[in-house]
């Protein structure tokens, strides 16, 4: 770790510091985790070794709580949930997530000791807490589930102090950092990871954090000097959820309620809410989410428009959120017909993307395909705008477009561009 250095952090306690000069999109350090489990709300649809998300998932044969892809991610898991696996046997089912993951610490501190591996900087024993400091009705909860793990730790494991119990769980709750699925797109789990519990918070971050191939990352957003804090952003504005995902696939009728709604709202509030308000952010992204899904591209596309550039007034010109907002209105505007627009932001969220998360990240390289699409397909608008929409139409009446290879010339793009599926 010869980048960062440890430092008091004025106002904020300690922190962590570069100690040369990044550029934006360099890797200042990667780190993986102590320990990390899946949330309990996804636990039978996320890997429980790799955080992939799959359509069919194995069950283990013993406990029949955790889940993966193949024989080969029970295999690279088992280290980690052999004992979880006897202790869920034991308890008879698994208990939520924060003890899992507090069990699964104590087990790998047992094991390894508290300093884990040689780039690590802190030991979890200096890991700030802040028990002292929770509100009441979250002390009731912490304690609720310092019980609950009491009662599941097995009597074979070793048995550690009730104030290293508390803190350990008080570890998790100020510093457990969500893990993403293997797109990035949606937050699959928890997770600790010592170094980056060390980054303090700002609203306008010179860093972002991202899962790639099982570590995170601490990626710069811009360029920082030798001597420049490193800090993070540790809340966002606006997420796509798996509850409002799983709503609109199942639920035609509330869809359309949704859009109702939501158009009544808006004709409320666009005329007196700033674009940077919250609400009014929140109400073009689901607005242009629903509309995007029944197929009402031309009003999705405006709406996510007015949505990404409210987030352009709000956040780091290479923060990850944008990227991601960016990616989706380009992808709208793309189904609306609006090529040089949506070809404008597919790029505008690629260069983003490739600061945030590398070139080698999967969404990245998803993001790599769907530019050269555009391009090809822009080149083809300005070259004749009335057979691109003739074909185009044609081909939405259809079956789906797929991503094609770059054609070796005009004539070969007009025949080949809209290729219908067999």
């Amino acid at each position: 770790m010869e980048n960062v250095a440890i430092f008091e952090s004025p106002g904020k306690g300690r922190g962590l510091k570069a100690t040369k000069e990044f550029w934006a999109g360099d890797v200042i350090f990667a780190e993986p985790s102590v320990a990390a489990v899946v949330f309990d709300s996804l636990a039978e649809r996320i890997c429980h070794s790799c955080f992939r998300r799959e359509e069919k998932l194995q069950k283990c044969g013993q406990c029949k709580f955790a889940h993966y892809c193949d024989r080969t991610c029970q295999r690279a898991g088992w280290a980690e949930h052999k004992l979880e696996c006897s202790a869920i046997k034991t308890y008879g089912k698994a208990p939520n997530e924060n003890i899992r993951l507090g069990a699964r610490i104590l087990w790998r501190l047992d094991k390894d000791g508290s300093m884990m591996s040689d780039t690590q900087m802190v030991t979890l024993e200096e890991l700030e807490d802040h028990v002292a400091d929770m509100p009441e009705d979250d002390l009731k909860d912490f304690k609720v589930d310092i019980h609950n793990f009491l009662d599941y730790w097995p009597r074979s494991s070793k048995q550690h102090t009730i104030d290293d119990t508390f803190h350990i769980f008080g570890v998790i709750n100020c510093n457990g950092f969500t893990v993403s699925d293997q797109r990035g797109l949606q937050a699959v789990g928890v997770g600790l990871f010592p170094n980056l519990c060390m980054v303090n918070h700002n609203c306008w971050p010179n860093c972002t954090v991202i899962l790639n191939h099982g570590k995170i990352e601490l990626r710069s957003l811009s360029k920082i000097e030798g001597g420049d804090e490193l800090t993070v952003s540790y809340v966002d504005f606006l997420n796509m959820t798996e509850e409002r995902q799983r709503l609109l696939k199942h639920n035609t009728s509330l869809t359309a309620h949704v859009v109702k709604i939501s158009k009544d709202c808006l004709e409320k509030t666009e005329p007196v809410l700033a674009d940077t308000h919250i609400y009014q952010l929140r109400m073009w992204s689901t607005l242009s989410e629903v509309q995007a899904y029944l197929q009402l591209f031309d009003d999705a596309a405006d709406n996510s428009r007015k949505m990404v550039e409210g987030y352009m007034k709000l956040y780091h010109p290479n923060n990850a959120a944008l990227g991601m907002a960016a990616m989706r209105s380009g992808v709208t505007h793309w189904q609306a017909g609006e090529i040089e627009v949506g070809h404008g932001m597919v790029c505008r969220a690629y260069a983003i993307l490739m600061v945030t998360h590398g070139p080698m990240h999967p969404i990245t390289k998803d993001l790599e395909a769907m530019r050269m699409q555009t391009e090809m397909e822009l080149r083809m608008f300005k070259q004749n705008e009335y057979v691109y929409h003739s074909m185009r139409e044609a081909a939405l009446k259809n079956k789906p477009m797929t991503i094609m290879q770059e054609p070796r010339n005009m004539e070969e793009g007009n025949k080949n561009l809209f290729h219908r599926r067999k």
